[in-house]
This record gives structure tokens, sequence and C-alpha cells, in this order.
């Protein structure tokens, strides 16, 4: 096969030019070049040429309702950048300052600031750049690791209070906005869109396991953190939290609804008061029950009561299967811990259990969760 170009393989033969043309087509070319030159734009009385016309004045812009601009409108306000100081220890153990930058969601008019535990943890100084230009000293309210969510505040009043909506009416394939301010950038929050990927996962963090997470493939950055995951009517439904750093698209969110109570309570008191059962727990699989030479087939085996719990004082012990707890059937730890931590210190709890081959109901009397040493 011909590696000839085929532009120059025409089997005519090739006609040998006049020598006058080229003269003629330079002297055509120049004139053409001159003649767009002197009607390009509109001229003055002074004879110079406006090469840049002015645009006209434009026409109100007008954004669709539950469109991404729509929500950027609406949530952008309530959207603030944090900046935080703290200290650490280098490699020959000096101390060296560090810095860092998050995202938070204004959550009440008076200065009061929602955000993650981890952007604001061991800082020593918080600094919050609101959405209107001020930067304003932050302080500490409360943080809750296990939750992975703070609350700081600032001294100002007539914040504009995001929008909370309800994130148990979320559905997966639903569209969202995540905004914060990646990578620490100033001049207002990135914004991203996507849709919800999953509900209900459970990832491990270096603090501790995050339940209740909604996965989404919305771009979440370092520096969002703390930002607002949106529903497209702009009601905040999630707080960004984590992404898959050995993954593409695939970033997590704290959910809302489950998270107002500790919100509320960081406001109150500062601190997160969790009910306590007193057990330790795994999911049963069919490799432990024929070790463990159980009769249950599926449920969440006991490993250890703690002593003096309401576990222990229930009558809970080594080896029994939770099948049921409250209204909630047990097949993973986590159906367990959601149901505890819905209620308060005080309240009643029923579990059916699997003993032996026998199946019973115990009930046990929540307390306070002692705090670790």
């Amino acid at each position: 096969m011909s590696d000839a170009n085929p532009l120059t393989t025409s089997t005519e033969p090739r006609r040998k030019r006049p020598t006058w043309l080229v003269p003629v087509l330079l002297a055509g070319m120049l004139a053409g070049g001159l003649l767009t030159q002197c009607t390009f734009g509109n001229q003055d009385g002074g004879g110079s040429t406006q090469v840049l016309p002015e645009a006209e004045e434009p026409a109100p812009r007008e954004v669709a309702a539950g469109s991404v601009p729509s929500v950027v409108d609406k949530v952008s306000p309530s959207v603030v950048a944090i900046f935080t100081q703290g200290l650490a220890s280098d490699f020959f153990f000096e101390t060296v300052p560090t810095q860092g930058a998050g995202t938070g969601i204004v959550a009440s008019e008076d200065g009061h600031i929602l955000t993650n535990a981890h952007v604001v943890e061991d800082a020593r100084q918080i600094r919050v750049l609101l959405n209107d230009g001020r930067e304003l000293q932050a302080r500490l309210i409360g943080a809750d690791v296990e939750s992975d969510l703070a609350v700081i505040k600032v001294d100002a009043d007539g914040l504009t209070v995001a929008s909370f909506g309800d994130s148990d009416d979320l559905l997966v394939g639903q569209p969202v906005v995540a905004m914060g301010q990646a990578l620490g950038l100033r001049g207002g929050p990135t914004v991203t869109s996507g849709i919800v990927s999953a509900l209900d996962r459970s990832i491990r963090t270096q603090g501790a396991v995050l339940d209740n997470l909604i996965q989404t493939d919305a771009a979440i950055n370092p520096g969002n953190s703390g930002g607002a995951l949106t529903d497209m009517a702009g009601n905040v439904v999630g707080v960004n939290t984590a992404i898959a750093g050995n993954a593409q698209n695939i970033g997590f969110a704290i959910a809302i609804t489950p998270a107002r109570a500790i919100v509320e309570q960081l406001i109150e008191s500062g601190r997160v008061v969790r009910p306590f059962l007193g057990i330790q727990m795994v999911e049963l699989s069919p490799a432990i029950a024929s070790q463990r030479n159980l009769d249950a087939e599926k449920g969440v085996l006991i490993v250890e009561v703690v002593p003096g719990s309401p576990a222990a004082e229930a009558g809970l012990q080594e080896n029994d299967v939770i099948t049921r707890i409250g209204d909630q059937e047990a097949e993973a730890p986590s159906d367990v811990t959601r149901v505890i931590n819905s209620r308060q210190p005080g309240d009643r709890v029923e579990l059916e259990i699997v003993r032996g081959g026998d199946s019973r109901t115990v009930t046990a009397t929540l307390t306070e969760r002692p705090e670790e040493r």
C-alpha cells in the first residue's frame, strides 16, 4: 500500500501556473485585508475605529427554579469558609504552627455555625469568612468526634440561616448539589453537582465509625469538609465529611436528620449525651455460628457484656444472639446502635434474643454512656 499523500496523487497532469498570477493574488489579498480593517466596527466623527463596541444593557437574569444556579443563589449566603491555626510536633519533635481550612453552614442568625469535628480539631484559633466578605474570630462551642460534628460561634447578628431538609426522604438517584471551600480557595464556595449514589453507608475514619452516611458522586475535595449537600430545592440534607481516596466520585455526607439532635445538644450544652446498653457485638455469620455451636442463623452476636451495665442488669449474656431491638430487625451491629442512639438515657428498650436454641424477650433500661478515659 502506497504511503503517498492522496492529495498529491491526482491522475491529471499538473499544469504550470502563469508567472503573472502570484503578484495579482497578493494584490487582491492586501486589498481585501485593508478593506476589512476599514469597515470593522463603527467610526465616530473623529475618524477613529471602535474595534470592541460596548455591550447593550443586559436583560434581568432569570434563574429556573430547581436548577443548580437557583440552589447556589439560595444556599451560598449560608455557606462560610473556616480557617484554623494550631500547633503540632515535627519530625524532630519541635513545635511548629499548622494551618487548616474547611467549610461551615450557618445554623442560627446569632452566629452558630455547623461544621465537621475534624475541621476544628486541635485548633487554637478559628476564623470564619462570611459570604458578605466579613472575616470574624470564632470560638468552639462543642465537638463530637463520634459523629464528626462540631458547632462554632461568631459574634454576629442577622446571618442567613440555611434551610435544613429531611434526609430520610432522599432517594437513590436523586440529584444533589455540594458546596464548600474546596482547597481553601477564597472568593466563594465551589459548587459541584451529582446524585445520591447510596444511602445508609458506614465508613471507618481515623476518629470513629460513621453511620447514616449519604454517598454521592458530586465532587468533594479537601476543604469541602463541613460544607452543605443540598437537594434541588436548596435544602441542606447532609454535611460533607469524607471522600474515598482510592476511588473516583465516591464522597460521603452526614445525613442531616439524625444529626439534628446532636447539633441541638452541642448548642445547648457543648457536649453530646448518649444512651448506653453495655455490650460488644459482631454480625453473626455461618462460620461464627458453627465455631460457637449456635442455633441462630442470623442476627447480632453478643461477645462481651460490660459488668454493671444495663445489659448485665437485664440478664443479657455472652453468646446471646439479638434478632430484634424495638421494632427493628437486627442483622448487623449498626441496626442495634441506630436504635439505641435514637433513645435517651432512662428509656426502656426490648430485645428479642436467641439463647441455646430458645427465643426470649428481655427489657433493658438505658443509662448515660460513661465518658471514655
